[in-house]
């Protein structure tokens, strides 16, 4: 008798030791994606047109939150971003102007410190036609964002507070990874 119960209670411990061994593993995986998700990488939705034909409506990305902790974004860098107007809302943006630079949108054409020629703009979906025109000074701690598909796009010549803060740039877009056919580098 005494052999059935020590053969049980055996059988009882080694399954409550499995039991545990996989709550672990789960505990741990969530950490960790927790941790990535807060300090590492970023996972975003696109829910407007704003960046076609470069990312699509529906497109899933990861965006990287440790490219600017030694740089700051280049011109033309894909970023995600707290939205100036409202900061519990991400936005993903294309840079276009840098800290002290002066931006000149004319005719659809983006002009940098009063330059001759226009920003070559070969990544914009259509010729940008009647969007807003304006001058924007960039302060020295910020940034101005343009959408690449201009002519549905609301971004830093529309908003109330036109430029984006470093410190509220989260990251640089850099893997579509949804839809599966369309997986690649975020440019």
């Amino acid at each position: 008798m005494n052999n059935k119960k020590k053969k049980k209670k055996t059988k009882k411990d080694s399954m409550a030791r499995e039991i545990w061994e996989y709550v672990k593993l789960i505990l741990i995986v969530v950490v960790v994606m927790t941790l990535l998700q807060k300090y590492v990488m970023i996972n975003a939705e696109i829910p407007s047109e704003s960046m076609e034909d470069n990312i699509m409506v529906g497109d899933r990305i990861f965006g990287n939150r440790l490219a600017y902790k030694k740089t700051n974004p280049k011109r033309f860098d894909v970023v995600i971003f707290k939205y100036p107007d409202d900061e519990k809302q991400y936005f993903i943006k294309r840079v276009i102007g840098l800290p002290g630079e002066t931006v000149d949108v004319v005719e659809g054409k983006v002009f940098i410190d009063g330059a001759d020629t226009p920003l070559d703009d070969s990544f914009c979906k259509e010729t940008p036609l009647g969007i807003k025109d304006g001058h924007f000074e960039i302060p020295a701690d910020s940034f101005f964002m343009l959408g690449d598909n201009r002519n549905h796009s609301r971004d830093s010549r529309y908003w109330n507070h036109p430029y984006v803060a470093k410190d509220k740039i989260l990251a640089k877009a850099s893997i579509r990874y949804w839809p599966f056919n369309r997986i690649s580098l975020i440019k």
